[in-house]
């Protein structure tokens, strides 16, 4: 049962490793450094964890709590919120969202203005929509290590972003990291 957690964790590892584009590009060159980026997030780390995702949610297991007609709209809810979230950040990204550059420019219009990380942040609500309607142990299992991994993946790419976009350390003193806040910050 615990093997569909490979490709799970193999691709949350891809995918991590892909969020150091400024130090790739000082060490190969700006193309090949957006290339190494884009195959490690594109090529291998989404797709292996999503395969692990698939293959988690297919995988007999005993349940966690016992599931209701509720439990499963919620479900299919935060499922919904999730990825529209995560469609509104990619229309505001563009090719950015999968191919990000030395030379990108900070966004922070649109879902940005409110998150810094929208995309991860849909994500979040997914994993938590995916364990409402498939209530099994391995499921819960591989959303707790998805929501540890977006975490650490966030704070991996501030750290790139940072060293690529001098204006994102105002920007993080300005924008949450995943939840938006309800009240205006003073002076914003």
């Amino acid at each position: 049962m615990y093997r569909v957690l490979v490709p799970l964790l193999l691709g949350f590892g891809f995918n991590s490793a892909s969020a150091f584009t400024a130090a790739f590009s000082r060490r190969w060159g700006k193309r090949r450094g957006e290339l190494a980026s884009f195959v490690l997030r594109n090529v291998l780390g989404i797709p292996l964890w999503v395969v692990g995702l698939g293959l988690a949610i297919h995988s007999p297991s005993a349940p966690v709590f016992a599931a209701s007609g509720a439990t499963e709209v919620l479900g299919w809810l935060l499922l919904i919120v999730g990825a529209t979230v995560q469609l509104f950040a990619i229309a505001v990204l563009r090719l950015r969202a999968a191919k990000p550059s030395v030379d990108d420019a900070l966004v922070a219009r649109g879902v940005y203005a409110h998150v810094r990380h929208p995309i991860y942040a849909g994500l979040l609500l997914e994993f938590a929509g995916v364990v409402l309607v498939k209530p099994r142990q391995i499921v819960l299992l591989a959303a707790v290590l998805g929501c540890a991994w977006v975490s650490v993946q966030a704070w991996l790419e501030e750290v790139d972003l940072l060293k690529r976009m001098p204006a994102y350390r105002g920007y993080m003193n300005r924008v949450p990291r995943f939840l938006p806040r309800l009240t205006r910050k003073a002076g914003v």
